[in-house]
């Protein structure tokens, strides 16, 4: 039997086209198989809600958030030897704006605040 590198190198070539298209024609089958499962089980499903089943705006319109406006917040002082972590009070949660009487809201809020390098009777 003559068998030359050639004829083997064109076999070896073959054989790997051939597995090429053996592992290719089955990943379209199994791909082929995923969409019709996915269509039988889809199939079984509730239909997609009606626009008379979504929800609705209320009778008054859209309601919108209320968001303050730049600057509306009052500037807190801090002490010149600065303040720690544990000494601060509500700031950067300056609470709601709608309190009825907002000079108490802050004062309440800010009574907890000691300020180590406070001037006495300040």
């Amino acid at each position: 039997m003559d068998t030359s590198p050639h004829d083997l190198a064109m076999d070896m070539t073959l054989t790997n086209i051939g597995w090429f298209l053996i592992v290719g024609l089955l990943v379209v089958a199994v791909l082929i198989g995923a969409f019709v499962v996915g269509g039988k089980v889809r199939s079984h499903e509730p239909p997609p809600p009606t626009p008379d089943s979504q929800p609705h705006l209320p009778a008054g319109g859209a309601v919108h958030e209320v968001r303050e406006q730049h600057g509306e917040r009052r500037p807190r002082g801090f002490p010149a030897g600065g303040l720690g972590p544990h000494q601060m009070g509500g700031y950067g949660n300056g609470g709601s704006t709608t309190h009825p009487h907002p000079e108490q809201a802050h004062t309440e809020r800010e009574s907890a605040v000691h300020h180590p390098n406070a001037r006495p009777g300040a």
